[in-house]
This record gives C-alpha cells, sequence and structure tokens, in this order.
C-alpha cells in the first residue's frame, strides 16, 4: 500500500462557488476530499455533494467500456466492445449520414454546464464543423439573463461575494444559495451579524427565507410586475438618484414610462403580495445603503423572464446603488473571460435548433435527424416536452450516441454508449461564474476502467473522418486559449486562480464601469429590445387559461440534486409537494399515490404537504431520474416547450398541472 497523496485541482461542476480541492488518493482511489483555501471562496469546506464525489467515480452506474446496444432502445441492455470498433461504427454512421442526408441530419446534443474550455467547444467543435452538423442552441438555462446584463450593462463584473459584508440590504431574487451555492451563506450570516437586513424574493418560504427579516413570497413568474412596481415606487417616492441617472444611464424617460402602469393595486393583483410585504420591500430599499440583489436564474424561467431579469437588474441603476462599494448586483462573474475557440475551423452555416424544442425536431423535424450524438447533459430528464424527446429518442432509425460517466436515463436509449472520464480524471480550464477567476483542474486519478476525455474521444473521430491529420492535445489546447490572456498563464502555472482584474473584489463603479460603447447603463436597449419575442421589452404576458390545470409546478434544485448529475445516487421515490389548502380541495392526505398531469403527460408519485408552498402551486424537484417515480417520468415531462421573451430560453415556470389521486396498486 502506498503512502497517501494530497493532490489539489478544482471543481467544474455547474455551479458558482467552483471550489478548490485538495484530494486525497490512497492506491490510485481517492479516499478524502476537503476544501482548498487557494480560492478564497471555497474557505476550506466543500458541498455534500462533491465531498462524496469518489461515490461518483465508483459508482456501479459507470460506464467503464465502450458498449454496444443489443435489444429494443430504452431495455439498457448491451455488450462490452473495444475503443476501436466503438469508434469505427461511430466514424462509419456519422459519415455516411452527411453523405446520404446532409450534415444537418446529425445533431450533436449537449450542455457543457459542467465543463470546462477544453472539454466543451474545442475538438468537438473540429467533428461538427467538419461534418456541417446542425448547432444547437443552448438556450436550456441562463440565455435570457446573459443576455439582458450584457445589453443593459456590458456584461461589467457585478458585486464581489466578498463585498456583501459591507451591505445594509442584501435581496436574494430568484435564487437560493443554500441549495446553489453554498459558500455565499457564510457571507451572509456574517453581514447580518454586522447590521445588514435580509430580503428573499421566491414563491417558495426556503430555509433563507425563514431566516430573513423580510420574504417576499410571490406568485411565480411575477417578477416582472414586482421589479417594476418597485421602480414606479422609487420614481413616485423621489428615491431615484437623477444625478446618477443624467451621468451614467440611458433611456431613463423611456423605461420610466414602461414602469409608469405598475401601479400598487396593479403590482398587488399580479403578484397575489400584500400591500405591507410591498411598501415595506420599497421602504428597505429606498433607504438602506449598500444595497445589493443577488439575482438567480429563476427569474427567467417563464414567457417574460428576460423582461423580468432586466427589470430587476434596472433597480440599482434608477436607485443609485452603486455608489458605494458593495452595493448594486451580483449575476453571473464569468463573463469577463471571453475565449475564441481554439480551433481555425471556420464555423458552420448549418441550421440552429433551439435546445428546448430537440424533441420537436427529433420527431418531426425538416430535415430529419438521422444521428444524435449525446454528452455533457441528460436530456431525458432534463429537456421540456420530455414525452416528446422520449418518443425520438425510440426511433430505432435514429442513430443515437451517448459519452458519459455514467449510464443515465438518456443512455439507455443509445446504439452505442462511450465512457467519459470526471473531473478527477482529465485536465480542464474553468471560467468561475461566481467569483470570476479561471482556474485549471488537474486530474488528480487515472481514468477509470478504458474512460476517455472528451476531448480524446471527438479529436480521435475527427481524425477517423479526416477532418485533421492529427488532433491538437491538451497541451496545446491550453496554449492556443491562454495565448488570447497571457498574464493568465504566470497566475495558473504558479498554481493560483487567474483574474483579469489582478484580484477578486473590483466593485462596480468603481474599479469596473459598463463596456457598453457609450459607457452607459441601458435601461431600455433597442438591440435587446429588437431580439424580444413581443413588441416590446417589459411586456407582460399571460398564459392562456386553462380550467383543468389550475396549478403552477415548480421544480427547484435541492442541495443533493442542482442537476441530474448525481441522480442515479438517490434511488427513493419522490413526493410531490402541495400547500395543505390543495390537499385538502382534492381530498387527498400525505403519502397518498397521485398523478400530477397535463395535456403532454403525467408522473406518478406520492404526495406530501408543502407548508413551504403557497396555494396554487406544487413542487416536484428538478434532477430526478426515472427511478425516482412510479412510472419513470420527471417534472420536465410537465413542461411546455414554449419559449422566453429574450434569446429563446426555458419557461419551466410555466407549466400548469392538475393532481389526482391514482389507485396505489395500479402499476406504471
Amino acid at each position: 500500500m502506498t503512502a497517501p497523496d494530497v493532490r489539489s485541482t478544482y471543481c467544474t461542476l455547474d455551479c458558482p462557488d467552483t471550489c478548490g480541492l485538495l484530494v486525497t488518493v490512497e492506491d490510485g482511489r481517492v479516499t478524502r476530499i476537503q476544501g482548498d483555501r487557494r480560492l478564497p471562496l471555497t474557505a476550506g469546506f466543500v458541498c455534500e455533494k462533491v465531498g462524496s464525489f469518489a461515490e461518483q467515480v465508483e459508482s456501479q452506474e459507470r460506464v467503464r467500456v465502450p458498449r454496444l446496444r443489443r435489444g429494443a432502445k430504452g431495455q439498457g441492455r448491451f455488450r462490452d466492445a473495444s475503443w476501436e470498433e466503438a469508434l469505427e461504427l461511430v466514424a462509419t454512421r456519422l459519415g455516411a449520414v452527411a453523405r446520404e442526408h446532409g450534415g444537418e441530419a446529425i445533431v450533436p446534443l449537449a450542455y457543457g454546464g459542467s465543463n470546462g474550455l477544453l472539454t466543451d467547444g474545442a475538438t468537438d467543435e473540429i467533428l461538427w464543423r467538419g461534418l456541417g452538423a446542425s448547432r444547437v442552441a443552448r438556450t436550456i438555462c441562463a440565455v435570457p439573463t446573459t443576455l439582458a446584463a450584457r445589453h443593459m450593462y456590458g456584461g461589467m463584473r457585478g458585486v464581489a461575494f466578498e463585498d456583501y459584508e459591507r451591505a445594509g440590504l442584501i435581496v436574494l431574487w430568484g435564487v437560493n444559495p443554500a441549495a446553489t451555492g453554498i459558500h455565499l451563506v457564510p457571507i451572509l450570516k456574517r453581514a447580518r451579524e454586522r447590521g445588514a437586513q435580509l430580503v428573499v424574493v421566491d414563491p417558495r418560504r426556503t430555509q433563507l427565507a425563514r431566516r430573513a427579516e423580510l420574504h417576499v413570497q410571490l406568485r411565480p413568474a411575477s417578477d416582472l410586475a414586482l421589479a417594476l412596481g418597485v421602480a414606479r415606487a422609487l420614481f413616485h417616492g423621489g428615491h431615484a438618484d437623477e444625478a446618477f441617472l443624467a451621468e451614467h444611464v440611458a433611456e431613463v424617460e423611456l423605461f420610466r414610462e414602461r414602469a409608469e402602469r405598475w401601479t400598487p393595486d396593479l403590482v398587488l393583483e399580479r403578484t397575489g403580495l400584500r400591500a405591507a410585504t410591498f411598501d415595506r420591500f420599497v421602504e428597505l430599499y429606498a433607504t438602506l445603503d449598500p444595497a445589493v440583489i443577488r439575482a438567480g436564474w429563476g427569474l427567467e424561467r417563464n414567457r417574460h423572464g428576460g423582461s423580468a431579469v432586466c427589470a430587476v437588474l434596472a433597480l440599482p441603476a434608477v436607485a443609485g446603488k452603486f455608489r458605494t462599494r458593495g452595493g448594486g448586483y451580483t449575476l453571473s462573474q464569468g463573463g469577463e473571460w471571453s475565449f475564441a475557440a481554439p480551433t481555425d475551423r471556420p464555423k458552420a452555416r448549418s441550421r440552429v435548433i433551439n435546445m428546448n424544442r430537440i424533441g420537436r425536431a427529433l420527431v418531426d423535424g425538416e430535415p430529419p435527424v438521422r444521428a444524435l450524438f449525446v454528452y455533457n447533459m441528460n436530456p431525458a430528464m432534463t429537456v421540456p416536452d420530455a414525452e416528446r424527446f422520449r418518443r425520438g429518442l425510440e426511433r430505432e432509425d435514429l442513430f443515437t450516441v451517448v459519452l458519459d460517466p455514467i449510464l443515465t436515463d438518456t443512455a439507455r436509449y443509445a446504439d452505442v454508449v462511450l465512457p467519459a472520464t470526471t473531473f478527477f480524471e482529465h485536465r480542464d480550464l474553468r471560467k468561475s461564474y461566481g467569483t470570476g477567476a479561471l482556474v485549471r483542474s488537474l486530474p488528480v486519478i487515472e481514468p477509470v476502467g478504458d474512460s476517455r476525455s472528451n476531448q480524446a474521444v471527438f479529436g480521435a473521430l475527427a481524425e477517423r473522418l479526416g477532418f485533421v491529420e492529427r488532433a491538437p492535445t491538451d497541451d496545446e489546447l491550453e496554449a492556443r486559449l491562454l495565448a488570447q490572456y497571457p498574464g493568465a498563464r504566470t497566475q495558473l502555472d504558479e498554481g493560483e486562480p487567474a483574474w483579469t482584474t489582478g484580484g477578486p473584489a473590483p466593485a462596480p463603479f468603481h474599479d469596473a464601469f459598463p463596456p457598453t460603447p457609450d459607457g452607459r447603463v441601458h435601461l431600455v436597449p433597442a438591440a435587446l429590445e429588437a431580439e424580444s419575442r413581443y413588441e416590446e421589452l417589459y411586456t407582460w404576458v399571460e398564459l392562456p387559461s386553462d380550467a383543468r390545470f389550475p396549478l403552477t409546478l415548480l421544480s427547484p434544485a435541492e442541495a443533493t440534486r442542482i442537476s441530474s448529475t448525481f441522480g442515479q445516487r438517490y434511488r427513493e421515490e419522490v413526493a410531490l409537494a402541495l400547500h395543505a389548502d390543495d390537499l385538502a380541495a382534492r381530498g387527498l392526505v400525505e403519502g397518498d399515490a397521485v398523478r400530477v398531469f397535463n395535456e403532454l403527460g403525467e408522473v406518478w408519485t406520492t404526495v406530501r404537504e408543502g407548508p413551504h408552498l403557497m396555494p396554487g402551486t406544487v413542487e416536484l424537484p428538478k434532477g430526478l431520474w426515472a427511478h425516482n417515480t412510479a412510472n419513470g417520468r420527471t417534472s420536465n415531462a410537465l413542461v411546455p416547450d414554449h419559449l422566453s421573451d429574450l434569446g429563446g430560453g426555458a419557461c419551466f415556470n410555466d407549466a400548469r398541472v392538475e393532481v389526482e389521486a391514482r389507485d396505489a396498486a395500479k402499476g406504471p
């Protein structure tokens, strides 16, 4: 037995914190995972998911060798194969589809939220551009928020988490860091110990909402009404900072006009809030300084979600909250790194498929999809209108490849499953969207079984198909990327995070200013308004009323499941949560077997009381797998595939459902 060896790396999972890790390895296996203080936000501790990541590496569901389907699709029956056989089959079939049906008949389906600059957008792009494959717009998360921040503030860096301790008011709006970014939680605690007030804007009474001085428990998808109502109140109450607006902000009068119709009565009608709650929120935001809004991605997940994000981001400009360090807003901090792809191959001009409508593309798209290559995601459990997508996966004439470390629910429909490495087994460069750092994630163990990294697999396929004579190595890919930021390599080579700003905590309107063409904040950017699906920005859109489906379905992240990444770990059936009033109205009690359904599909599970919910809302967490419900379906089977106003984003919070008892003895 060899002596324990402690190795340093970084977590690349889809989370704003991007933790530094100290990984103890004994005899080639991970035995302990601790937080590394090289990235200050990590503060020496990590979340439970990553603390137990050795379970993921050694999972019984781990794909250790290439596997080829035998039997019907969806049964998950495979035989082992060599890499030579698997790569030859994949290259042959992809090449044949491109020759016989055109490259657009091939669809690479990937999200990449837990991947960096080497494992996503590098050698894979060499392959897809060479084939002329369809392009997939990665719209399932963060596109509306990204567009809003880019057009309004030019992607200016927001308030650093470290500066929250200076705040007099902290507003958590559409975000739950206790589940999705735990290193902000102790910062919030210290800020409150120093006198900061905490406001949580969320339809659910989360753990942090229970601790807050004020919980603004509004109806789902009514954030637009609330934010515009607050803006109007600031203007009318003399709390708009006219000097700041004149010096730094454009389209002020146009925005004022858009906000003017949102009278307190209309806001209360749309949000379901009490007047006292609304008035108190306005008072706190108007009078306390510094005031910072931590905006999350829950804001965007509805038909007018992009406008909601814009309205929330407008508030610190209207109130002049940037004047004091620690005031303003925080959204994503990763935008200051802007890397060109490390490939010389020109971009394809092929069709673009919105990821949220991938089910339509598989079922009745034109040209028909003949080959699907899935990596960096588990779409059978995560895309909207999941039943339609599942029907597409069941097509016997669809050649499907899945590259993943785990045999996911999607992989069970594949013709070929290729074993991918985890971030403990490959190298990557990762932009932290919580801290703004760039980190180098290094492998701490050898690849498990015959697993290979994304860049190795796609490079090998590109070579076989003749798109490159030799695929670039990790060293070459990294060198091409870091050549765009020469100072970053020095910092990374010293084992430290790299920063574009020289440190982790520049402040907006102190050390950082809007990199817009005129240097001003734009409250109604013309280019963004032109992209809206509706006539103008800040348009409120009602969903068509359907009395058959009176309940709003929420699918929030949990501390153990912020995505489907760890879904194979948790085998229990997960109950649907309802408010006590909604349980009683349907004659249900805790533990009853129910079906939650709409015109798109149904989910069979049990029911529990949700005291944290508002009447009229139900909850089934995101990240579930087929084994978590009685009929193998999750909330995504009930989510419509219509699109948000900006960027074609997903509208998870627009799902409307009904719940009824089912025969507990009835099987799926």
